[in-house]
């Protein structure tokens, strides 16, 4: 596997999107070819070469060209966009869609990205060490079509809005998530190692959601159903399931409704309620105080 290197020049002042950084936008070219590349910064179109140093050939083939970049790329989009073969390491951070429609290969993120991330993803693995943003996994803005396929891995903790109109895949978070995870939902599979919020699987009709930790607030569609013991991605545990949204219209199948089902572990269910408690009312009191403050602010402008 033949490997090329983007190592970046200078922060951009506005965002660039990349989407030709990728191992199919770099097979079969050399790296004077690839520097010649056009991204866009704002509305003005740039070569690949204005801001990044690239070294190194591609492959003869996206499967067989590796893309490694370096630096802080935090401020550009689209980086493994609709990649099907080949592998990318991203070393730092990235901007938003990282691997966005991604179909194959292997891209690893060694930092955070932004939102976004493998929206509309098709296959492949996305690897994030770090934290991810909003909309991991999720459908873009007005498609109903998320996640179909592949697998999603992060290590830290995941925004808001997971998964949403997820019907394929996988997607484990390492840490937390915020609200909305599995909204839509039409398949695939979610698992969260650390806490979530709430609204978990709003109008979910089929799919699994799986917790380790607690849940701030259940969705009332869901029902507990029973006690199971599962292994899930390697740990076993005893967890409480629950099937819903029973708000929505669910298929049959073989004569049987078809749920979305949830499933939290045990311990978390049973025994953390006075951590979740706490948690809500540190929620409550954090919202008071930022209500005094701004009637404060907004008494102190009047007076003046």
């Amino acid at each position: 596997m033949e490997t090329v290197t983007v190592t970046i020049k200078d922060q951009p002042k506005l965002f660039v999107e990349a989407e030709h950084i990728t191992p199919d936008g770099f097979a079969g070219k050399s790296a004077a070819e690839i520097a010649a590349l056009h991204v866009y910064e704002g509305t003005e179109q740039f070569t690949i070469g204005k801001y990044f140093e690239i070294t190194g050939n591609a492959g003869p083939t996206a499967a067989e060209t590796k893309v490694v970049l370096k630096g802080d790329f935090s401020r550009v989009k689209y980086l493994g966009m609709k990649m099907s073969a080949g592998e990318m390491v991203i070393e730092g951070n990235a901007d938003m869609y990282v691997g966005a429609w991604m179909a194959g290969g292997k891209l690893t993120v060694k930092g955070n990205v932004d939102a976004f991330a493998a929206t509309g993803m098709k296959g492949g693995e996305l690897l994030i060490e770090g934290n991810a943003g909003n909309y991991l996994g999720s459908a873009y803005r007005g498609d109903w079509r998320g996640m179909q396929g592949g697998l999603i891995r992060v290590g830290g903790n995941a925004g808001s809005d997971i998964g949403t109109f997820m019907n394929g895949g996988t997607i484990i978070i390492g840490g937390d998530v915020d609200i909305h995870v599995g909204t839509h939902a039409e398949g695939g599979t979610i698992i969260v190692k650390g806490n979530a919020k709430s609204r978990l699987g709003g109008q979910m009709v089929e799919g699994e959601i799986t917790v380790f930790g607690t849940v701030d607030v259940m969705m009332p569609g869901f029902k507990y159903v029973e006690d199971v013991e599962r292994e899930v991605d390697g740990q076993k545990a005893i967890f409480s399931l629950y099937q819903g949204d029973l708000g929505e219209r669910h298929r049959t199948k073989k004569g049987q409704v078809v749920y979305g089902t949830l499933y939290v572990k045990k311990s978390a269910a049973a025994d953390d309620d006075a951590i979740r408690t706490a948690r809500l009312q540190a929620m409550r009191e954090q919202k008071k105080a930022k209500r005094r403050a701004a009637a404060e602010a907004e008494s102190a402008s009047s007076e003046e």
